[in-house]
């Protein structure tokens, strides 16, 4: 790994923390609710969706929809989409809905059959719906998986995440760069330590549960990031956690 790379990436991350979180934000006039949307990286047993869930306070709520080995296109055929547009309708009027939206790492396999440009189309129309339904898309490029050779992370998931910031773009959506976020920190600690974030030990892709409270905490730092309201009173990322994701410093809680 080269060390100058990952601290220097990590240097541009952790300034980020600090200029993009809020100043004097106004206090929110509904609490906020997190509907997460994605792949096994998000879901339970395997993803960071759970962890993140441990964040919420203020009277925020939220439920993990992650579904493993979803696309944009099974996610949808298979019922899950429905349930998370449900849970916006069900509760927007009592709170500001937000719908965390990470695909990739299944839509980028050969037999999915789902192009880049279609992956896109795919985005889009998901982030489009949940703003037909009253709720806030938040488009969230993918968890990176935690493979190294010679120059640190493998970046195998770089054209679907710049895809996936292509299509906020296009529908005027908000989004998080996890995936940026995520390499950043995992070539900061370096390749052992990332290993204990496995969820078995030959998994580099999905997250034992210290991974997912970790990885959990950074989609909350990264959302407090947007600068809402309701957001930064919602999801309060833990402050251990927090400060080793900006030092780069690993962290098994």
């Amino acid at each position: 790994m080269k060390a100058s790379f990952a601290l220097s990436s990590l240097a541009v991350f952790a300034s980020s923390l600090v200029s993009a979180a809020p100043q004097h934000p106004c206090r929110a006039d509904k609490p906020a609710a997190f509907f997460l949307a994605g792949d096994s990286t998000t879901a339970v047993n395997g993803g960071w969706g759970d962890g993140f869930l441990t964040t919420l306070q203020n009277g925020a709520i939220g439920t993990n929809f992650g579904d493993s080995g979803a696309t944009t296109a099974s996610f949808v055929a298979e019922g899950y989409w429905a349930k998370v547009i449900a849970a916006v309708n069900a509760n927007k009027a009592k709170y500001t809905p937000y719908v965390t939206i990470q695909f990739g790492h299944n839509d980028q396999k050969s037999t999915s059959g789902i192009s880049v440009a279609q992956f896109i189309t795919n985005m889009e129309n998901l982030g489009k719906a949940v703003q037909a339904a009253g709720g806030i898309p938040v488009i969230t490029t993918s968890l990176t998986r935690r493979t190294f050779d010679s120059n640190g992370v493998v970046e195998n998931l770089a054209e679907h995440s710049a895809a996936a910031i292509t299509a906020a773009g296009n529908i005027g959506a908000v989004y998080i760069d996890l995936n940026k976020a995520s390499t950043a920190y995992v070539n900061a600690i370096g390749k052992a330590n990332a290993a204990l974030y496995n969820l078995s030990e030959k998994d580099y892709t999905h997250l034992n549960t210290a991974g997912g409270v970790v990885f959990g905490n950074l989609v909350s730092v990264l959302l407090n990031g947007l600068d809402k309201a309701d957001i930064t009173e919602g999801t309060v990322p833990d402050v251990d956690i927090k400060a080793a994701i900006a030092a780069g410093e690993f962290i098994l809680p």
